[in-house]
């Protein structure tokens, strides 16, 4: 185990680390005004032309990758096996921790309790909310056929909905949403979303849940579920809202094969 835990964040610290560099670079050549960061942005500002940021998705397009090439392959197959057994089947107390039904959440709601306490992300309520429920339903629109049509074996053998992880992709959505919030503000706000979000991959694996390649292309998915939602999401604001601020969103929800609808209020 002392292999894999260090190889595992190596893996998640990548995910994240070209993002926030890129940001701190940013940081450095441009010289920003203190305390001006706005918490509405103007979408209705007339549209300039707009060049998808493919550069940004080719990390979790690799992760995404690597875990359906390794359905097939007997090489990765075997990587899975000996992560298994390094985590898992060598543990002498195969007690599970079920944070990680929590912990998925994490980076989500740290977004709306550091706005309670003053610390000022991008977006306002409805937009960050707007965005989130996008990302979460980009997310969960992929995970759920796609874990149908793989039909892979979890480690347990307690069902065949492995492949991708459902908790895995929507800690790294919930992660990547808090770094684009607030990288503006400091990248450690994103190094800590997806701490939390490597923390919940790896207890999937721990409470064999999950094989290796199963977080890793469930990391993906939510990466590039988020980083698709504030793509688009300018264009949909423009033809639904005039800035007009709102204090409560009702958004559905699906998870783990079950829809409902989630309520936020703004007080």
């Amino acid at each position: 185990m002392t292999k894999i835990i260090p190889c595992w964040f190596a893996i998640m610290a990548l995910a994240c680390a070209v993002p926030a560099h890129a940001q701190y670079a940013d940081s450095l050549s441009v010289t920003h005004p203190p305390d001006t960061i706005s918490s509405t942005i103007r979408w209705n500002t007339p549209p300039q032309k707009r060049v998808f940021p493919y550069k940004s998705f080719i990390v979790p397009a690799v992760m995404v990758v690597y875990g359906v090439t390794s359905l097939n392959n007997k090489e990765l197959r075997s990587v899975n096996l000996k992560v298994k057994e390094e985590v898992y089947t060598e543990r002498t107390n195969k007690n599970q921790l079920h944070i990680d039904n929590f912990l998925q959440y994490s980076p989500a709601l740290a977004v709306y309790g550091l706005n309670a306490m003053g610390i000022k992300g991008k977006n306002n309520f409805r937009d960050r909310t707007l965005l989130y429920a996008m990302s979460e339903l980009i997310q969960s629109a992929i995970v759920f056929p796609v874990k149908k049509i793989a039909a892979e074996n979890r480690p347990d053998e307690s069902n065949t909905f492995s492949f991708p992880s459902g908790h895995t992709a929507c800690a790294f959505a919930a992660a990547e949403f808090m770094r684009q919030e607030y990288k503006d503000v400091s990248p450690w706000y994103g190094v800590a979303g997806y701490a939390a979000a490597a923390g919940t991959g790896f207890l999937r694996m721990y409470n064999n849940k999950h094989w290796l390649s199963d977080v890793v292309a469930g990391a993906g998915i939510g990466i590039m579920s988020t980083k698709l939602a504030y793509w688009i999401y300018p264009v949909i604001k423009r033809k639904l809202f005039k800035d007009k601020e709102v204090s409560t969103v009702v958004m559905p929800i699906y998870q783990e094969g079950s829809f409902g609808l989630g309520l936020v209020h703004h007080f």
